[in-house]
């Protein structure tokens, strides 16, 4: 399918013009690189020499550095620790020019940190540390109240919900916060994970992967025509616009109401790394749906987005001029 270089451009310059709220589960991407010279006397373990450590915005932090990365304007609803972590997640997000007004400290939590230990560009092992409990009754209010607080004082264009299954994302918010954009006739975009996969009932677009399509539906989704089958069913049952199902190297699928499916094929990538990869594609399909973009463009564009980040080493966010450029390339 053909969308025109005209089309693209006035897409891309359209993004400069929103205004997204995320709502999920922010945390602490961390990076220890080093070199592997000998093994452990103590056991049978490779040692790191450490040579560099670096923090990044993780989760729906890296889903409002890819907003900003696409010219809109993010702002980030979440509840962290009130810790060490939390003010080094703070500073991180200041250093990027993000709003952090609407991230709530709490003490009842930890502030969420993976570290990756790094050798030759390659990924040994992570470490994380985090709390997956739901919120308290005071966190939920508090989130509750910064959520109506943010919605009266800015236009919103879109609420994207990132949900790492770290405890922001209870049932009880996604049930208010989907009834609330309703009312105010906003668009809700949502990454899921498996523990409230049904709850997201009546939102825009819905994007799962495979695996977690698999196993919110305990269905076998494997092949193309069983994942379609999936999503045609999910679709169902969360009264939903769009599901798109992203599944690494088959590319993307999204199913809409009423036209069926397209399946746009992934991109040949030199990939080095797919964490992030989901944030990205959530991201610029965000944008596209608040842009009214036909689904196929919707999944073409975010396919394209999705395959660049998993070019680069770590979680980073997307390179606005490059994604242009290849999508004119591809499809105009």
């Amino acid at each position: 399918m053909v969308i025109s270089s005209e089309h693209i451009e006035q897409l891309f310059a359209a993004f400069n013009k929103m205004r997204v709220l995320i709502i999920g589960d922010v945390m602490i991407d961390a990076y220890t690189e080093g070199i592997v010279e000998r093994m452990s006397p103590e056991a049978p373990v490779p040692v790191l020499s450490v040579r560099k450590r670096y923090n990044r915005l993780g989760g729906a932090a890296n889903v409002a550095l890819n907003i900003k990365a696409l010219g809109a304007e993010p702002l980030i609803c979440s509840v962290i620790g009130n810790d060490s972590k939390g003010d080094t997640l703070l500073q991180l997000l200041r250093n990027q020019s993000l709003d952090t007004q609407s991230i709530i400290k709490s003490s009842n939590r930890t502030t969420t940190l993976k570290e990756r230990m790094i050798c030759d560009g390659k990924q040994m092992m992570r470490v994380d540390e985090e709390d997956i409990f739901d919120l308290n009754e005071t966190e939920t209010e508090k989130i509750l109240a910064t959520l109506r607080c943010t919605l009266d004082l800015n236009k919103i264009d879109c609420i994207i919900l990132q949900d790492y299954n770290k405890g922001v994302l209870t049932g009880t918010i996604i049930k208010e916060i989907v009834a609330t954009a309703k009312k105010r006739s906003i668009p809700v975009v949502v990454d899921p994970k498996k523990k409230n996969f049904l709850a997201y009932q009546g939102v825009t677009l819905f994007k799962p992967n495979a695996k977690e399509l698999r196993e919110g539906l305990s269905v076998a989704a494997n092949e193309i025509n069983e994942i379609e089958s999936a999503a045609a069913k999910l679709q169902e049952m969360l009264q939903c616009d769009f599901v798109m199902t992203t599944m690494s190297d088959k590319g993307i699928i999204i199913k809409e109401k009423s036209n069926g499916f397209h399946h746009i094929p992934a991109h040949q990538r030199d990939i080095k790394d797919v964490s992030g990869a989901g944030d990205t594609v959530l991201s610029v399909a965000a944008l596209c749906v608040i842009a009214g973009e036909a689904p196929f463009n919707i999944a073409a564009i975010s396919n394209i987005a999705g395959g660049l980040v998993c070019e680069e080493t770590g979680v980073v966010p997307i390179d606005k001029e490059r994604l242009l450029s290849e999508t004119k390339n591809i499809y105009a």
